[in-house]
């Protein structure tokens, strides 16, 4: 199935493995690009070693594309920017709209830029700055997001802007990524449709809660770092969010220090970074405090299996997910049944 998107990228599929912190590793990577989608290494929970070596690693597991995601106000942005040109990676992926600088240092270098962005208002901006292509999450993904639903927002975005837009936010299967095309949309990127395969790392006792899980089971809560976060609810989200401030921040002083100590950061770098989240949105500090607990909680979850401690963002399709197939067999039954929903279609004729 060719997209604007499988041409713009170079994959067979116009399919998109989303750039998940302490998931979207190389092995996990690799998988999906073998299977002919985009793969996105997730790079803000790693050092620049670190990176550097997973960038290694993922090239010698595959011939084909694959991208590495970034915080793009991180402390370090530009030495991680440089590390993607040097490394030879096609599609640098932003999780907040990288500056037109990061862009123009990106493109100038051959590397494709598609920014996620939440809002229509966000989708404009980076066009215009030169990004390649967007990715628009809507308020039913995983993590942090919003309130507006992918089947409101798409479109918006679609009529918006002359690049291509992949779909995210509610997406499992070939429906709907047939459903996403007739929005206008070039592809679908999806995030816990690949953690839940068997080429993800995420330990079995994590990868069972989610199987378990309903669509009710999906909540969002500010009780993590201040922001909107959809994950699956555990009794860990319920004593956060019944938790005191003070208890609270204690929690998340202890996390920060860990989480320097493992990514590689100063103290410095950290205040950093919690300024640029600031900028422009409505956070005290106190909050932005709190986002410390944020990393360290995904990673007792998703590396060290602990789901009586940590935290396990789901987008709302955690609750129609019941198998693990590999990447191959889920991008290969994926497109099988794009193929059949379009043959459907194709017979219908309007009743006049």
């Amino acid at each position: 199935m060719e997209t604007a998107l499988t041409r713009l990228v170079g994959v067979r599929h116009p399919v998109v493995q989303t750039g998940m912190g302490w998931v979207a590793g190389p092995r996990l990577v690799s998988a999906a690009a073998n299977a002919g989608a985009l793969g996105i290494l997730a790079s803000a929970t790693m050092t620049l070693d670190q990176l550097r070596a997973a960038i290694a690693e993922v090239r010698c597991r595959t011939d084909a594309p694959f991208g590495v995601n970034l915080r793009a106000d991180a402390a370090d942005a530009g030495d991680r920017v440089r590390l993607i040109v040097d490394g030879g990676v096609r599609v640098a992926s932003f999780a907040l709209a990288p500056s037109p600088g990061l862009i123009a240092e990106l493109k100038a270098a051959g590397v494709l830029v598609i920014p996620s962005v939440g809002a229509r208002r966000h989708a404009e901006k980076v066009a215009a700055w030169g990004a390649d292509a967007v990715i628009v999450q809507g308020g039913e993904g995983g993590g942090h997001t919003g309130e507006v639903a992918t089947s409101v927002l798409l479109p918006q975005v679609v009529d918006a802007v002359r690049i291509p837009v992949v779909a995210a936010g509610g997406f499992f299967d070939g429906r709907g990524l047939v459903a996403a095309l007739a929005y206008g949309a070039a592809g679908v990127a999806m995030g816990t449709r690949f953690l839940l395969t068997s080429d993800s790392t995420v330990p079995d006792a994590v990868k069972a809660r989610y199987l378990a899980a309903t669509v009710k089971d999906v909540t969002v809560t500010r009780a993590v770092d201040g922001l909107p976060h959809r994950m699956l609810r555990t009794p860990l989200v319920d004593s956060l969010e019944d938790t005191g401030r003070t208890r609270r921040l204690l929690r998340a002083v202890r996390h920060a220090a860990v989480f320097r100590r493992l990514s590689g950061l100063t103290w410095r770098q950290l205040a950093r970074d919690g300024l640029a989240l600031r900028h422009g949105k409505d956070l005290s500090w106190s909050q932005l405090l709190l986002a410390a607990n944020t990393p360290m909680l995904l990673r007792s979850a998703m590396v060290d299996g602990r789901t009586d401690l940590g935290v396990m963002a789901s987008g709302q399709v955690a609750g129609v997910i019941d198998d693990l197939p590999s990447c191959a067999e889920l991008v290969a039954r994926v497109m099988e049944e794009a193929d059949e929903v379009v043959r459907e279609l194709a017979g219908l004729r309007a009743v006049r």
